[in-house]
């Protein structure tokens, strides 16, 4: 059994699979406090469903693409052996994580899409840099940034541990509300640094008051 706090259909909102039709799970739980988080419902909220009631709702949805996600998917047991059932069953699988909780066991044929927090985030001393070990090329990395002293240290993580010669796509986002794209999109820039920025797309579509089920 796992306890979710919601299961829906929207579009992506993130990453390189932005726009696309995707259900998300949203497993309850997490074990950090992020200064910007907008799913704090997810903390405590849900209810406990078996892996073959959490698939039902999936194949009712009829999309291919699945995301887990949280709170912080990786925190419940079990939720490795219902990725394996999917990925199985032929789904295009994404977890989003973190970054603080071991991903090692996780099969290799998930998309992993891994947060790297900030210090403005107040997690940063909560990862766990020898998860980078554990991501395949394609997988990605993100950087959710407040301001440009979270950029400045963003850009020090990528290029101490190389990842830009490792991965496909690092992910740079502004923290909705708090740091305006346009000065992300200057500073990345004048660094020239291969990185995409991104939005959060489901944010300008919907109210962001609208947070549950999009």
């Amino acid at each position: 059994m796992l306890k979710i706090n919601e299961i829906f259909k929207s579009i992506q909102g993130e990453s390189t699979y932005a726009g696309l039709p995707c259900t998300f799970v949203r497993l309850a739980g997490c074990n950090l406090r992020c200064t910007y988080c907008d799913t704090n419902y997810a903390y405590y909220d849900g209810k406990e469903l078996s892996d073959d009631e959490i698939v039902s709702k999936i194949e009712e949805y009829g999309v291919r693409c699945v995301e887990f996600t949280g709170g912080e998917p990786l925190l419940q047991e079990e939720t490795p052996k219902l990725l394996n059932i999917l990925l199985d069953k032929g789904y295009d699988v994404l977890v989003e994580t973190n970054g603080s909780i071991c991903i090692g066991c996780l099969d290799k044929r998930l998309n992993i899409i891994m947060d790297y927090k900030t210090p403005k985030s107040g997690m940063s001393e909560r990862m766990r840099p020898k998860n980078l070990d554990f991501l395949k090329p394609t997988d990605q990395i993100k950087f959710v940034l407040m301001d440009e002293s979270d950029y400045k240290w963003a850009k020090d993580v990528i290029s101490t541990n190389n990842l830009l010669e490792k991965f496909e796509n690092i992910l740079m986002s502004p923290a909705y509300g708090e740091l305006p794209p346009k000065s992300l999109v200057t500073w990345v820039l004048q660094d020239n640094l291969r990185v995409r920025v991104q939005l959060q797309i489901h944010k300008y579509i919907w109210a962001p008051d609208e947070r549950e089920g999009v």
